[in-house]
């Protein structure tokens, strides 16, 4: 009979297609079995009243990010990585940022740099594709797909990062011949710099009119032309963090033409509001980001795209910078309006309370869905299943053990982000993680950091199906030009 490294037992095991009580055997830091009576252990994990759960899985976090002049983001990967262990996460996936002028390899190589040796638990990079020059287009992002770097990002709005239609396509051509996953920043630029200079104009520069320049339509009509620009070539895309009914409905719509247009919403959506910003005076500066929270309506219809699959994954976001520092939040003197600060905020480590306090526990979503939305689906979309995103024999012993019925406080005090606020203060959550384990290492147990800085692997991705086309070309073009 085996002899395990781990057995964790006890538990309730809870995958996206089912709950079961079930033991986990570990060994060389995989799962190599799971049932009742396995077997002898060197370590046995008591579970018991607690669920088994595939660890969270955030793919959309933004960490040691180049921000600005003089802006510096919170959290590097030390400190992020930490807050997302002790958050229930056992793999985070960053952005890398292709910087106007630069090539890809010089960007991963400066990222690789800032990450190696100092993370808690996995990670795996995207890229951000911000100048689709002809080398890039041709030889570095096919060659660095190849490699491993299967997702990258592009952005409707942001100076400096901001592609045209145009560009889109060239970007988006290359993801249907590599076999590559684009990730879609929608929102109008031009729209936002319109409404944003009338703000200015009358006086209206408080953070709170960040949201009156970035309103709903802004979103919808930019989900609305990324899908058009996607169905012309036959390229899956992801939406990332749509936070209202009209641009998730813009998605079910696709979707319901056949298309393989995915989704993801982020737990701002489903508990902060526009209104919040209002009555904060300064202090509404922590919760800009883009887009903004929106209303009760859009908090609905957001739950609504999650009840109905419309959204394929749920992510934070996370996008620290500090409130009480002029290199974060507090614009410098002369730049006092709303456009100066910087868009984000921080939510790693609250990301599956929040979900599964204001989901699982109210009776919103089941905790299959859960489990689907903060793992699993992940690790499909992005070329890591079955290594990463479930519990079952031959994957990676990433797990995290969870008290169903924990009730917690959320505040700034008990994070471990290098950031000094929480959006969600005060915010009372039901059920927390209470172990976190990668590759059958324990990293965070009982509250306390035991893992090992320096443990988490960076890790290349196959090519995702979610990526596959689905062969509906809207344009077929002549095998060879015409001679005339």
């Amino acid at each position: 009979m085996t002899e395990f490294d781990i057995l964790v037992q006890g538990g309730r095991i809870a995958t996206e297609t089912g709950v079961s009580e079930s033991d986990v055997g570990i060994k060389g830091g995989k799962i190599a079995a799971v049932g009742r009576e396995l077997g002898a252990a060197k370590e046995t994990i008591d579970a018991t009243g607690l669920l088994v759960l595939p660890g969270g899985i955030d793919s959309h976090v933004h960490l040691a990010q180049p921000s600005g002049p003089g802006i510096v983001m919170a959290d590097d990967f030390e400190s992020g990585t930490r807050a997302a262990a002790f958050g229930g996460n056992t793999l985070v996936m960053p952005f890398c940022i292709q910087e106007k002028g630069k090539g890809l390899r010089a960007a991963l190589t400066e990222y690789h740099a800032k990450a190696d040796g100092k993370c808690y638990v996995d990670t795996s990079f995207h890229l951000v594709i911000s100048d689709p020059t002809a080398s890039v287009l041709g030889q570095e992002l096919p060659a660095v797909v190849a490699d491993g770097y299967t997702s990258f990002k592009v952005f409707m709005t942001y100076e400096g990062l901001k592609l045209n239609d145009r560009e889109m396509l060239e970007v988006l051509a290359v993801a249907r011949e590599t076999g590559a996953l684009v990730m879609v920043h929608a929102e109008n630029d031009d729209a936002i710099r319109f409404l944003t200079e009338r703000l200015e104009r009358v006086g209206h520069t408080a953070a709170y009119n960040h949201t009156v320049s970035r309103p709903i339509p802004v979103e919808r009509e930019a989900t609305h032309r990324a899908i058009s620009l996607a169905e012309l070539l036959d390229v899956p895309i992801m939406i990332v963090h749509v936070s209202n009914g009209q641009a998730m409905e813009e998605i079910a719509r696709a979707q319901a033409r056949g298309l393989k247009i995915y989704g993801e919403t982020c737990p701002q959506y489903l508990v902060l509001k526009a209104s919040d910003l209002r009555g904060m005076d300064l202090e509404a500066a922590k919760l800009v980001c883009s887009p903004p929270p929106r209303d009760a309506e859009s908090q609905a219809a957001c739950w609504d795209g999650l009840q109905r699959g419309v959204f394929s994954v749920f992510s934070s976001d996370h996008c620290p910078f500090r409130y009480d520092d002029e290199r974060g939040k507090r614009a410098p003197r002369g730049q006092e309006s709303f456009r100066y600060v910087p868009n984000g905020i921080p939510g790693v480590e609250t990301r599956l309370p929040i979900l599964f306090s204001e989901g699982v526990a109210k009776g919103r979503i089941s905790l299959e869905q859960f489990v689907a939305y903060t793992s699993t689906n992940h690790a499909r979309m992005y070329g890591l299943y079955p290594q990463k995103g479930t519990i079952a024999p031959g994957s990676d012993a990433d797990i995290v053990l969870w008290n169903a019925n924990r009730r917690m406080r959320i505040t700034h005090e008990i994070l471990h982000d290098a950031c000094d606020y929480t959006p969600y203060e005060g915010l009372e959550v039901t059920g927390w993680p209470v172990l976190t384990m990668v590759r059958g290492c324990v990293v965070v147990r009982d509250g306390e950091l035991v893992g090992e800085r320096g443990f988490g692997r960076h890790l290349m991705r196959d090519r995702p199906p979610s990526a596959e086309p689905t062969g509906k070309l809207v344009t077929e073009f002549d095998p060879a030009p015409r001679r005339v």
